[in-house]
This record gives structure tokens, sequence and C-alpha cells, in this order.
């Protein structure tokens, strides 16, 4: 082989490997995360696993992707190690069918529909109807579609490429001399393992073997000793993503190599024990890409059926290997939960995050509940159970950007895109909302730590108030939790609702300011109250109108608060009548005369304060 033939080679294997990985991407995208997500519900029983292992793995091309992905879920406790160990089964036997598909391009026949089985007679075509929809096609799917076609064909065109430039090595003794030397089942074994674990893909590797078939030089007595160590190469990949894990994580992927360890061990002593009873008589034949695929099938089929009862010692082994004992540095709950290992999986990582933000929705809507408590009953333990929360929420925010910024450098579909657009902002204002539940508290904190307490005509109005923002508050939760686009168009004439309860409110204050039946101080606290309140429900519009934008292209935010301040949107009007009966404030209470005689005198105290500070001035 000279240069060009080497650059030939070079060249082909990098076609091969890049349309391998564009045929992945563009399966993964296409399935939009939707087998991924069955694997955290479907795992209960064994078999199930197993199946759903397989399915998902047939679909992304990649049973590495398949493993790292339960090494994230377990990592992040949404599924046990004993679930895990089904879906890793699967995913071994789910890869075999990339090379059923490479054992196509062995067909040859004059009739032309056997021929156009070979993909080197279809590929052309896909690739003319790939890059017609990529150019031309405005669907995010469509363009998915096409880098699917594409990636198929750029791997077929790779193969057969490699396939040409090793043909010639037929002819070359030192060549075919090398190969004889993997006869030698440890040899076989420990090639194959080497080779895989450097590209980490124990597809793309069977199909290098299966293009170097060509040159006839491999026999079966040296290609089986190199599939089983192809299979334990691609373990590399699940224990590289371990690093970091916790005991569960690490356990999960060493399972994954116990699987492919122990498996060639019996395969491969049962095989040549019979072997050497009966003479197989095709060991000394030259293997073929077909022959290939049937002994990577038939490996990882025999493993799943011989190790599969013995599912719970292999989770045993593991838990050995990685003992308990072993103390996993401390991670909190967000972190745990947004796994870096999902981020090749933008889709789930993106249902990871959503996770993680309608916990944060729970912890702001706990904050607020607690922090309005405290006018009823102040007690410490309460007020610090409000700022811890309100620490959570910051923590969980600065999480969730972090991660969400990570996923937003990947290769995302438009309504990916548009999911991650309304975390961001939406985490912004939850978080901001967690805010003033501080501000709340500190206004309860200085009523009880001065002694004072608002009027009787004040509490009953602040009650009112009170109930209208935890209603808003506890209905945009669960708009947000369910993305309810109905429940949604409910926020915006409630936060009207509360706007106009805010500036009678405020009236009602000047009022009774006026006629001595409220003092300055009392006053600052209820202002600052109002404030705070008014500002909830204003996120919490923010977030409702947010989540209806991104559920529905046409919807213009500006257009539709403007309809609502123009008063020409029917179904705002109608909501917003129904709801005004609900919120009414009471009519003005009369107040006990002691009452009104603790007012008039912290009246006069404040009036004295301030001639006092006018006098200091001068």
């Amino acid at each position: 082989m000279d240069i060009f033939g080497v650059l030939s080679l070079v060249g082909g294997l990098a076609l091969f490997l890049y349309g391998m990985n564009a045929m992945g991407d563009g399966l993964t995208k296409l399935s939009g995360g939707k087998l991924e997500k069955l694997l955290e519900r479907l795992t209960s029983n064994r078999l199930m696993a197993v199946l759903l292992g397989a399915g998902v793995t047939a679909v992304i091309q990649s049973s590495s992707a398949t493993t790292v992905m339960a090494v994230g879920f377990v990592n992040s406790g949404i599924m046990k190690l004993s679930q895990a160990v089904g879906i890793i089964m699967g995913a071994n036997i789910g890869t075999t069918i990339t090379s059923w598909i490479l054992s196509l391009t062995g067909i040859e026949s004059g009739n032309i529909f056997i021929k156009m089985l070979n993909p080197s007679s279809f590929s052309p075509i896909l690739a003319v109807i790939g890059i017609g929809l990529l150019l031309f096609s405005k669907s995010d799917k469509k363009k998915t579609t096409g880098t699917l076609l594409c990636g198929f064909a750029i791997l077929m065109f790779g193969m057969k490429t490699m396939s040409d430039a090793v043909a010639p090595l037929a002819d070359v003794p030192e060549f075919t001399n090398i190969l004889t030397k993997f006869s030698n089942p440890l040899l076989g074994v420990l090639a194959g393992a080497i080779l895989t674990a450097i590209i980490q893909s124990s597809s793309a590797s069977i199909g290098i073997l299966q293009a170097l078939c060509v040159t006839g030089s491999i026999s079966y007595a040296a290609a089986i000793p190199i599939i089983m160590g192809q299979n334990i190469g691609t373990c590399i990949t699940a224990l590289l993503s371990a690093v970091g894990s916790n005991t569960n994580g690490k356990r999960t992927a060493m399972v994954h190599l116990y699987f492919n360890l122990i498996g060639t061990v019996v395969f491969m002593g049962v095989f040549y024990l019979l072997n050497s009873f009966l003479h197989f008589g095709f060991m000394g034949d030259a293997a073929i890409a077909a022959g290939i695929a049937i002994v990577h099938s038939g490996f990882n089929i025999f493993a799943t059926v011989v190790l599969f009862p013995f599912a719970n010692n292999l989770e045993k082994l593991a838990c050995l290997s990685i003992p308990a004992a072993a103390v996993d540095t401390p991670v909190d709950e967000a972190n745990q939960m947004l796994d870096i290992r999902f981020l090749e999986t933008p889709s789930i990582a993106l249902e990871q995050a959503k996770k993680v933000a309608v916990q944060m929705a729970h912890l702001t809507q706990d904050g607020i509940t607690a922090a309005l408590q405290l006018f009823k009953t102040y007690r410490k333990e309460d007020a610090e159970t409000v700022v811890n929360l309100e620490g959570r929420v910051d923590h969980y925010e600065d999480a969730l950007g972090t991660y969400l910024v990570k996923i937003s450098s990947k290769n995302l579909t438009d309504r990916d895109s548009q999911t991650l657009s309304m975390l961001l902002h939406c985490i912004g204002d939850f978080e901001r909302i967690s805010d003033h539940s501080m501000n709340i508290l500190q206004s309860a904190k200085e009523m009880h730590e001065k002694g004072l307490s608002f009027s009787s005509t004040a509490y009953a109005e602040l009650k009112v108030y009170r109930k209208a923002v935890t209603d808003i508050l506890n209905l945009t939760v669960n708009v947000f939790e369910k993305e309810d686009l109905e429940e949604a168009g409910k926020v915006e004439p409630l936060e009207e609702i509360i706007d106009n309860l805010n500036a009678q409110i405020k009236d009602r204050h000047v009022l009774r300011l006026q006629q001595g039946r409220c003092t300055i101080e009392l006053g600052f606290i209820l202002l600052d109250l109002l404030t705070d309140f008014e500002r909830v429900s204003d996120h919490c519009s923010n977030i409702a109108v947010c989540v209806s934008q991104i559920h529905s292209g046409a919807f213009d935010t500006h257009e539709y608060l403007q309809q609502i301040k123009n008063g020409s949107n029917a179904d705002f009007e109608a909501q917003y009548l129904s709801l005004q009966a609900q919120y009414l404030l009471p009519e003005n209470i009369q107040e006990p005369a002691e009452e009104k005689n603790d007012n008039k005198k912290s009246l006069k105290k404040d009036k004295k304060k301030s001639k006092k500070k006018e006098q200091e001035k001068a």
C-alpha cells in the first residue's frame, strides 16, 4: 500500500466515524428524547428493562450513550442500580444492529431489486434527499431527518472507501502474517479491547473489522476473539463517565464491565471447549461482514441469556468492588439531578432542568407562605426557615443557570431552544419572588421587635390582599409545572385584580393617616408590604406569559398585554369580572376605642420624633 492508499484508508475511517456520529445525532434528535425518557419510567420489570435498553440503543446507535445515560440516572437518584442492570444488558444487544446494517455491503446480485438492498446502491439516493431537506426545508424535524440521511450516506461511503483502500493488502504477506497472530485468543481480545477503547465505540470498531474482511486475510479464528475484546473495550466510556459520580453511579459502570468480562470468559470457555471436541470447520475460513454480525449478535444474546438469572449477583459484585463504606462527597440535590452526563442528550438534560426548576418553584412557594405566616405568629424558628428556603432558591438558580448555559451550546431543536429560553426566564422570576419573601420577613420582624400591630381595618384589607397573592402564586407554580395554557390565562386577570387592590388599599391608608387612625411608622411597613405583594404578582404574570408564549408561536406578549390594557380582550374581561367578587375589600371596620387611643399615642410620638429631628437639623 502506497501513501495514497494510506490516505484513502485514513480518510475513509474519518468519514465512517463522522457519518456514524451524524447518524446517531440525527436519530437522537428525531426521537426527541422520548425513548430515553421511558428508561426512567418502565424499568421496574427487568425483562422490560432489557427490551427497552435494546430498543433505545438500536435507535440512537450507541450502547455507550445508553450506558452513560444509565449511569447518570442512577447517579441522580432517578433510577435504582437494580433497574440499570437490565438496561445495560439490553444496550449490548441493541448495539449489534449497526453491524447488521453494515453487513448489507456484502450483497451482490444481478437482480436489480436485490442489488438495491446494498447500501452502496441506495445511499446516494438518501444523500440527495438528505441534502435537499437540509437546503430547502424550514422545518426543524425535516432538517434533522436530512442530517440522519446524509450521515448514513457518509457512513456507507466511508465504509466503502476503507474497504477499497485495504483490498490491495490481501496480496501483502506481512499484513496477512500480522492478522494470523490474532488467532491467539488472548492477543485477539487484547487488540479488540484496545482499538475500541481508543475510538470509544464498539459499533465503529466492528465496522472497521468488517471493512478489513474484504482482504480475505481475517479468519473466524482471528475475528471471534477480536469481537470479544471489542465488547470489553466499549466499557471504557461508561467507566470514564462514572468518574466523579456517587457510589451507585460507579457501581453502574462496573456492572457494564463485569457483564462483558464474565460474558466473554463464559462464551470463549464454552466455545473453545466445544471446538476442541467438534473442530469447527469454519474457523479457518475467511470472515465475511455478515458472519461478523452473526458472531457479534450471538455473543451479546448469549451473554444476556446466561447472566440474566444472575443479575442480582452482578449487582452484588459491583457493590463489593465499590463498597458502601466509601463515603460519597456530599452533593446537593440540585447538582445531583443536573448531571453533566445528560448533556450528550439535550432533551434529557432539559427534562432534568425542568424538574429542578419545578422544585425551585415549590421552594419559592413555601418561602412566601412561611413569610406570610409570621404576621400571625412570629417565631424565630419560622423566620430561619424562610431564610433557609431563600438560600436554597438562590442556589437552585445558580445551578440551573450554569447548567442551562451548557445545554445552550449543544445542537438543539427549535422546541428544545424554546423550552430552554422559558426556563431561563422563569427561574429568574422565581428567584425574585423568593427575594420578596425576605422583604416580607423583615417587615414581620420589625413589627415583632417594636411591638407594633395593624389596625383591624388594615389587617382585614391585608387578609384579602394576602389571599389574592397566595392564590396567584399557587396558580403560577401549577401553570409552570404542568405547562397548562388554560390555567395560564387565569393569571393575568388575577394580577389585574391585585393591582386594583394595591391602589385601593393605598387610598384607604392615606385616608386613615389623614384621620389620625394610623401611624407613620406602621404606614411605612404597610407600603413596603404592598410593594412586595404587587411585585410578586408581577413576576407571576411574567412566568404565565412566558409559558403561554413558548407554547404558541403566534403568541405576541406585547399585543396580548396591550389588548388587556385597552379592554379589548373578551376572555380577560369575563375572567376579571368573575374574580372581582372573590377579592372585595371589607367595608371600614369600626376600631375599638383602645386601638384608636393606641394609634393616636403612636401618631403623637411620631410627630414628636419629627419635630425633634427638625430642631436638631436647625
